[in-house]
């Protein structure tokens, strides 16, 4: 079974993380989105947040399920038996980054290997940081995230 790995905070997540997963999904078994507990980030949602949601949004991908993570994301990825780990790129700016932890990745654990897929266009600039800051002035967010999302915002927003 080849097991695929699609970590990240998700803070929270888009329409262009699910266009990634979507794709991913068709190459692999199955893939696990590793909601990563990140402990260098402020998030606006917690762990548990984040990963519910997910859930909630993943529902018709059967071959993808969340979990959550914390650690070395190689340490995960040797544990769950994955072959890979995927990596959406919006820009050529991404790349750069993602490079540079691909190639140390492959130093901690070099039988995975990393598999980038670029995002649709139409979600090219969307960002969780940009969903994040348009939300919090009461901007509209429509057909960039999830419905469910969007309403999580609203009510984070709601309550500052």
């Amino acid at each position: 079974m080849r097991i695929a790995i699609y970590p990240g905070t998700f803070d929270p997540v888009t329409n262009g993380h699910l266009d990634i997963l979507e794709r991913a999904a068709t190459l692999f078994d199955e893939v696990i989105v590793a909601v990563a507990e990140e402990t260098y980030k402020t998030n606006l949602f917690s762990l548990q947040e984040r990963a519910d949601m997910l859930r909630q949004v993943i529902i018709n991908i059967p071959n993808a399920r969340v979990e959550t993570f914390s650690g070395l994301l190689m340490d995960y990825v040797k544990a769950k038996g994955a072959c890979a780990v995927v990596r959406g790129l919006r820009a050529v700016s991404d790349f750069e980054y993602e490079f540079q932890i691909s190639m140390m990745n492959k130093k901690l654990h070099a039988q995975a290997e990393t598999i980038f897929l670029t995002t649709a266009s139409e979600y090219s600039f969307i960002s969780s940081s940009i969903i994040k800051q348009v939300a919090a002035l009461g901007g509209c967010v429509t057909g960039l995230v999830p419905s469910e999302v969007e309403k999580a915002l609203k009510q984070k927003f709601q309550k500052s």
